[in-house]
């Protein structure tokens, strides 16, 4: 798995969402590169917007605080660029449940606002869009591929699905070249764990580090598969700089699977805790997709692209990164 070489040096490189948590990564690594990167990020607090996630790059990049909502904004940001790394959204499943109003806004008219600028303004952009497991809903056989139906069972998963038609539209309508990866149990440095709004893997390392008692829901056993953010960071730019992947769909995902009970396990090791099992909460479990793994042998067969860091590994790498900053992400 390698990037062609050269294929960012030099770019100019736009990611909407960048001071979060994928979308920080990348643009580091992006620097690393030798991109020029402009961040467009609207620091809604919790949805995980920190400038201190850029902290080691933000002399070098141009970080605007603005609204992809605002056509204007999107307009000014997307003209120029040779890629567009989409990561700005709502993500929280059950935020979606309780505001709908809100995620149709920041997953639905924000992706329409940015394709119709790049139609407009530079219609020459490659754009790769983060999407969710969470379209396929509940998985009728595993693993999932790409050609399982998408049956979301929330408002999150059918906005973003929504969002994915957006581009996959203006890919074929305009030639607006467009990939899109679903993403999986993305877990690192610079995830939000302040607060339950975002993934389960947050919430349960925030509880570990402040010594509170982990609560697992259901029997445990239910199957997932985990991706290290350094991995997803570079399926991302894999599919930036691959033909083959615009006007795609591609799962991600990895080659072991776990259950909430190992990963607590795997947890445990690195930070010992306690931990309870105990009955879905009703707003919880209307949304509990069971089971699921993806089938990711499509984007790995266009860009040769394997997870590398497994979940001790990665977990290990999560836990040091939020020791040295307790003050910003956890107390």
């Amino acid at each position: 798995m390698s990037l062609e070489a050269g294929a960012y040096a030099g770019a100019r490189v736009l990611v909407t969402g960048g001071l979060g948590f994928i979308g920080s990564n990348l643009t580091i690594e992006l620097v690393r590169l030798g991109a020029h990167v402009t961040v467009m990020d609207c620091l809604v607090p919790v949805h995980g917007g920190n400038r201190f996630n850029v902290a080691p790059v933000e002399e070098r990049i141009d970080v605007r605080v603005e609204n992809l909502r605002d056509a204007f904004a999107a307009a000014a940001r997307v003209e120029g660029q040779d890629f567009v790394f989409h990561l700005a959204g709502q993500v929280s499943h059950g935020d979606s449940m309780r505001d709908p109003q809100l995620d149709l806004d920041v997953n639905c008219r924000a992706t329409i606002n940015l394709v119709e600028a790049c139609r407009h303004r530079n219609p020459g952009a490659r754009i790769v869009y983060t999407s969710t497991r969470q379209v396929y809903g509940i998985a009728r056989e595993l693993p999932v591929t790409e050609s399982h139906p998408t049956v979301p069972i929330d408002v999150n998963g059918i906005n973003k699905l929504a969002a994915e038609y957006y581009h996959l539209l203006y890919h074929r309508t305009y030639g607006l070249r467009s990939a899109v990866l679903r993403l999986t149990n993305t877990y690192g440095p610079r995830q939000q764990v302040r607060n339950d709004r975002q993934s389960f893997i947050g919430i349960m390392i925030r509880q570990a580090l402040r010594g509170d008692t982990l609560q697992v829901f259901g029997s445990g056993k239910q199957l997932r598969d985990f991706n290290y953010v350094d991995d997803v960071v570079q399926a991302l730019l894999l599919a930036g700089a691959s033909d083959d992947c615009m006007g795609g769909v591609f799962n991600l995902g990895a080659p072991e699977h776990h259950s909430l009970l190992d990963f607590v396990e795997a947890l445990n090791a690195l930070c010992p805790l306690r931990h309870e099992q105990v009955p879905f909460p009703d707003d919880r479990k209307i949304i509990d997709i069971g089971d699921y793994y993806g089938d990711y042998s499509a984007f790995a067969g266009a860009t040769g692209w394997q997870p590398e860091v497994g979940l001790a590994e990665g977990l290990a790498r999560t836990l040091e990164s939020y020791r040295a900053h307790p003050e910003v992400y956890w107390r």
